[in-house]
């Protein structure tokens, strides 16, 4: 539902615009001219304006025209009688996102209505992601592999191709997601973002391609689905292995045909879309096991890019250790801490099962934690997860394969049932294993939850 302000001097077009409105769920209020419609939306509350483009007073050009000038924000639908269509245009060269002939008809003002609105929400988007893009910093790394990595974007951005990055949680999937929009010819347009694990099985097809009102119980109004907001721009599916089975044949369409159709309605819609998708499964023994689509993974697997583990490129982990360290102590207005080449070589010992995510954690709890301005060995032995010693396994370790594997598997179950506050579906999830396979895991390792008794 949305709040219109209708401004004409036409009575009777006000109440009949004010009518077809309500009838879609939306609120409206009226002004009579320019002068006041500029007041009604001086007030706030309003979400779009439908304006007449020739009225006594201030008309709707010089309306628009103070709107653009003290930089309000509010899309505005000119309407125009029949003969003022070059006005109109002219209009839209101005700062209107649509114009509508008088009398419109109804489904011509419903449809104008709700691109107008779409227009609004994806311009809000647009502005928040430029602001976490100038913050989320670039890609890091020197070493072989991140340079690869880098020159694989630099290659595949500038096309339309369809992209999956794989690889493992916490290795920064989602910056390479950006990193690709970023990069691409669409990046004035939004990246919009899915995490497929996260959404209920049952608001999957209105998540991903929106819904009508009253096409279930709790949808008030019409809403646009994820393809519908990415238009012109970037979707990215993250941990896309999660896709129910049930929804991917619709998935597929929609990524064959670009055409979508809202749950619950009867119409059609054409979008626009750069895919990218991510996951930290082996997709193709899901295809193996029956869980995915093998049409599915061709079509999303046209250009993949693998993010490697740290522990693969372990040359750059003082470089990010440095990079997170100064990034929380800037957040948190703290003065400035080092890492001495002792702390620096005791991080890099660890195997990092969770990869950049956990170290980025980790340079968080010291920026807090220590005091001090100089990090040492002794405060990451202190501070760092108890997984850090006593069971983790370092390039220095001796012992059998199996140890040194057995070691590590408990390293990263321990890490991950941290992480999720020993929620075990999500860490299940996360780990790409049944529940019952993790609990049965967790009392091989005799791993415990904080807490309970030994």
């Amino acid at each position: 539902m949305a709040r219109i302000l209708i401004v004409d001097d036409e009575p009777q077009l006000r109440v009949s615009l004010a009518r077809a409105l309500s009838l879609e769920g939306h609120e409206t209020g009226d002004a009579t001219d320019g002068r006041l419609g500029l007041a009604a939306l001086d007030g706030g509350g309003y979400d779009l304006a439908i304006v007449d483009l020739s009225m006594p007073g201030m008309d709707g050009t010089e309306m628009l025209r103070r709107l653009v000038e003290r930089g309000d924000k509010t899309p505005v639908i000119i309407l125009t009688a029949h003969g003022t269509v070059e006005r109109a245009v002219m209009a839209l060269r101005n700062g209107a996102v649509d114009f509508l002939e008088k009398p419109p008809a109804r489904d011509r003002l419903v449809h104008a209505v709700e691109r107008a609105l779409v227009h609004s929400r994806l311009s809000r988007e647009v502005e928040d992601l430029r602001a976490e893009a100038d913050t989320a910093g670039e890609m890091v790394g020197s070493g072989p592999l991140m340079d690869e990595l880098r020159e694989r974007i630099r290659l595949a951005a500038p096309s339309d191709g369809r992209i999956l990055i794989t690889g493992e949680n916490g290795t920064g999937k989602e910056l390479v997601a950006h990193a690709i929009h970023r990069a691409s010819p669409r990046r004035e347009r939004p990246i919009i973002k899915v995490n497929c694990a996260a959404v209920p099985m049952s608001l999957f097809e209105s998540e991903l391609f929106g819904h009508v009102r009253g096409a279930f119980t709790d949808a008030r109004e019409n809403r646009p689905g994820c393809f519908e907001r990415a238009h012109q721009g970037t979707l990215f599916l993250d941990e896309v292995g999660e896709v129910p089975l049930a929804m991917q044949p619709k998935l597929l369409r929609a990524i064959e045909n670009g055409e979508i159709q809202r749950l619950g309605g009867s119409r059609e819609f054409r979008v626009d879309v750069r895919l990218v998708a991510a996951t930290n499964r082996d997709l193709e023994a899901d295809i193996a096991a029956g869980r995915f689509r093998q049409d599915l993974f061709y079509r999303l697997n046209v250009i993949r890019l693998h993010v490697p583990p740290l522990r693969d490129h372990p040359q750059d982990l003082p470089d990010l250790a440095r990079l997170f360290l100064a990034d929380c102590c800037r957040r948190n207005g703290y003065a400035g801490r080092e890492l001495t080449p002792g702390a620096l070589a005791r991080l890099g010992r660890h195997l990092w099962p969770g990869n950049v995510r956990e170290l980025r954690n980790a340079m968080e709890r010291l920026a807090i934690l220590v005091p001090a301005r100089q990090i040492g060995l002794d405060d990451v032995e202190r501070i760092l997860p108890e997984i850090m010693h006593g069971g983790a396994v370092s390039a220095s370790d001796d012992g059998t394969l199996r140890t040194k594997m057995a070691a590590a598997e408990r390293e990263l179950l321990a890490a991950t049932l941290a992480r999720h506050g020993w929620r075990m579906a999500a860490a299940a999830r996360e780990l790409g294993m049944e529940r019952s396979h993790l609990y049965k895991k967790v009392r091989v390792h005799g791993l415990k939850k904080p807490g309970d008794s030994a």
